[in-house]
This record gives C-alpha cells, structure tokens and sequence, in this order.
C-alpha cells in the first residue's frame, strides 16, 4: 500500500498543527475558566481528594493498553489489519487493571492520608475502560492528522463536563463533582471518536500481530509508566508527608506551571510522532523538523513560563482567590519544571520514531531515580515549595541535557539544537529582566500582573519575531519519501 508523498504529508501536518492549536486554545482557554469557578467554589481539599483520584487513574492509564496502540500510528501498512487484535489487547488488560485499582482503592487512600478519596477513586478509575475500548479509534485519528475532528469532541466534551461538573460543585458535592463531570466527558469522547474514526471497536486476535505488537508496545508501557510515575510521585510524595490541604494547593500550582505543556506541547504532540515517523529513514529530514518543532516550541512556552513562576504571586490570587495564595511558592518553581517537560516531550517523541524506545526507558528511570531523593529532601524542608525546587533542579539540570545527549547520538548535529534555542533563552532573559524591574517598584497585585506581562512581551517578542517563518514550514518535507507495500 503506497501512502502519501511527502507533499501531501506536509500539508496533512500543517492543517493537523493548526487544528490541533485551535482546539488546544480553546480548551485550555475554556479549562482556565472553569478551574476558577471551581476554585472559588471548592476548598484545597477537595481538590487534594481529587487529585489522590487522579494519581491511581494515571497510573493505571500509563499501561492500560501495553503501548500497543502506538502501533496504529507508527507503523507502515493498513493499521485496521492490526486494529482488532489492539482492541482486545486494550480492552482486556483495562478491565484487569480496573478491578485491581477498585480493590487496592482503600489502602491507597489511606496511604497518602486521604481516606475520603477512595469512593472517589474507585468512580474515577472507570475512565481505564473507557480508554482502552476507545484506543484503536483515537489513534487511527491521530494517524490521518484529523485534528478537526478530534477538536469538536474534544471541545464539546469540555462544555458537557465542566458544566456538569460547576452544576455539582454548587450542589456541594465537593470533590465527586470533579470525578462524575470527567468521566461523564469521557464517555461522550468515546463514542465521538468511533464514530469520526468510522471504527468501532471490534475485538480480534492474531497470535502473530500480538507478538509483534507487544514486542513493540511493551518498552513504550514501561517508558510511559515511568513518565507517569515521575510526574505523579511528588502528589504521593507531598500528599504522604503534608496532607490533603497541600496536595490540593500544589496541584493547582503544578496545573498552572503545567500550562506550557498543555497548550505548546500537546498541540505538537498530537502530529509529531506521526510525523517523525512518517520520514524516519531520512536522516536529514529528522533533524530538520526536530529543530524547526524545538525553535517554535521554545519561542511559545520559555516566555509563558517565566512569566508564570516570576509572577507566581499575582498570578495566583487575581485568579483563584487569597486562599490560594500558598501555592505561589510551588509555582516559581514549578514553572521551571513546566518548559523543561516541553522540550523533553519532544524529544520523547523523536526518539520513539527513531526506534529508541529503551533509550527513552532507561532516560525515564533515571529522572525518576534522581526526583523521589530530591521530592523528599524537599517536602521535608520546605513544604510545598522545597518539593517543587526539588523537581525544578531534577528535570532542568539533569533530565533536559541527558535527553538532548540522547537526540545528538541519532546523529542530529548538536550546533544545530543550540541553534535552535539561541533567540528563544536570549528573549527570555530579557522579559525576565524587565518583568523584575517591574516588581522591584509594585507590590503583587493585578497591576503588577498586567505590566510585568505587557513589558516582558515587549521585549521579548522583537527577539523571536525573525523565527515566524518557521511556522509556516513546520512540518516534514522530503518528495522523496514514500512507504514501501505491505
């Protein structure tokens, strides 16, 4: 089966980009509007409650489906041949994960001081189901680059959850309100994308496509159960030592750092590894897109996190409220943690198209090695705010350049990395500079928000402007790449 030529890819990816940043704006936008409504009507501990919830549910969802359903996207042929056997791959390992979540619910509450979440957590954890029926399908649209698609599920599912969930929470039922609005939304999302996907789940089983599919998938499990770890063990970690009221106050703050990722990252990431793969056998091609997508990744999240951790405290109480105002001393920090996922996710991606798999196994386990230590040390010094310096030093100073080793020895050049990030780090330490001449004569307030901002930007954005042209190229193109029949 011939698939397209690189022409056509170009265009597939640069309409999947824009699709896909509407959608991730929109959402973002609308989610941001929600979460402050819900904090003014929900206390830090519900919010702590939930987030107890949403630490088993990422777990369970790190393996749910084995890595299998990747394979849709990555690899060359008719990904329906393979899609039944991933179906009953996802759907049956879900429901035993499930049932091992519903019964260890209890203790695992109890572990991190939160008795209250456990219902809470057996509800929530449904959703595991949810997504391993729904895997083949979401990853076929991922596949064709049919971000438009997936933007009407995703954003009508945004206006049926929060509002279901915003209807509750005046109700008073606390954090339940947050679990049933998600889950809610998860089953609306699922029937959407089978029905755009034009596949409902239709389980099958080949002993020859399951072999290769674990053989595939399973390293990518593991490096995805990892990740999960890494970013969820300072919850267990801070719920342990300091209780439900901080988990709560630092989960907003790592919400609000985590802003970069949600938007920039996510918007690349749902066409890059499709990308990536698509010219994987050209060398010269990898490397101009990694560079192209790092310039313009860096150009949009560094100055959105400065601008979140040197404007913690302003940013904090304009927006959710003087109740809040604690987790401000996370968030400078965490902000850091917040650029550094963008450009790891990245390289994630282009390191799993490559077929280094492992590599992104083992670069996850050591990230997780060196942060439960620091998480530790931190929480016990300094609350909150020493947990979140821990994790900023772990992912800043040792896991980003550990990754770019890891790029540079698939043979992209690193002068061209460097390069990539020149504008982007030097317009950043200019806004940096102007945004603290801007606190050094207001006092936090949303006056100090709205000039620190507009002055930051100022500065900064001359800098990049000469990288816009990037936008515009930012997808594969090589005329010369086809896939070979299966």
């Amino acid at each position: 089966m011939d698939d397209e030529g690189a022409p056509d890819l170009a265009g597939k990816v640069r309409r999947g980009l824009a699709w896909s940043l509407l959608n991730t704006v929109l959402g973002r936008a609308g989610t941001l509007l929600v979460g402050i409504a819900l904090a003014r009507l929900l206390a830090p501990a519900d919010f702590g409650v939930f987030a107890v919830a949403l630490v088993a549910l990422a777990g369970v969802l790190a393996i749910n489906e084995l890595g299998v359903s990747l394979a849709l996207v990555r690899l060359p042929g008719d990904p329906r041949v393979i899609a039944p056997t991933v179906t009953t791959i996802s759907i049956a390992t879900s429901v035993l994960l499930y049932a091992a979540c519903f019964l260890a619910a209890a203790p695992f509450a109890a572990a991190l001081h939160a008795p209250a979440a456990t219902g809470v957590v057996r509800l929530l954890c449904l959703a595991v189901i949810i997504d391993g029926v729904t895997a083949a399908p979401a990853q076929l649209i991922n596949r064709e680059f049919a971000q438009g698609r997936r933007a009407a599920v995703d954003l009508t599912n945004l206006v049926l959850s929060s509002g279901l969930t915003i209807v509750l929470a005046v109700a008073g039922f606390g954090a339940w309100s947050l679990a049933i609005g998600r889950l809610v939304g998860n089953g609306f999302t699922a029937g959407m994308l089978c029905r755009f996907a034009a596949y409902w789940p239709r389980p099958g089983f080949d002993r020859r496509h399951a072999r290769a599919l674990l053989g595939f998938g399973l390293p990518l499990a593991a490096a995805s159960l990892l990740v999960i770890t890494m970013l969820n063990v300072d919850n267990v970690i801070v719920g342990r030592l300091l209780g439900p009221v901080a988990l709560g106050l630092y989960v907003q703050a790592f919400n609000l750092s985590s802003w970069p990722v949600n938007v920039f990252s996510t918007v690349v990431r749902r066409v890059s590894l499709a990308a990536f793969s698509r010219v994987q056998d050209d060398a010269g091609a990898r490397t101009s897109a990694l560079v192209r997508s790092a310039a313009l990744l860096a150009a949009a999240a560094l100055p959105v996190s400065a601008l979140l951790g040197l404007l913690a405290s302003p940013l904090v109480t304009t927006l959710y409220g003087s109740r809040w105002a604690p987790a401000a001393a996370a968030l400078q920090f965490l902000a850091v943690v917040g650029a550094a996922r963008v450009l790891i996710e990245l390289a994630y991606d282009f390191l799993v198209a490559c077929g280094r798999a492992r590599v992104t196994m083992a670069l996850q386990g050591g990230w997780l090695v060196g942060l439960v230590p620091a998480l530790l040390i931190g929480a016990h010094v300094g609350g909150i705010a020493g947990a979140a310096a821990g994790h900023a030093i772990v992912s800043g100073v040792l896991v980003l350049p550990a990754f770019a080793v890891a790029v540079v020895r698939t043979g992209v050049p690193a002068r061209a990395l460097l390069g990539a990030l020149v504008r982007p780090v030097a317009g950043t330490l200019l806004l940096a500079g102007a945004v603290l001449a801007v606190r050094a004569v207001t006092t936090p307030s949303w006056t100090q928000l709205i000039l620190g901002g507009a002055l930051g930007l100022a500065v900064y954005l001359p800098v990049v402007a000469p990288l816009r042209h990037l936008a515009r190229t930012a997808a594969p193109a090589t005329p010369q790449v086809t896939v070979s029949p299966t």
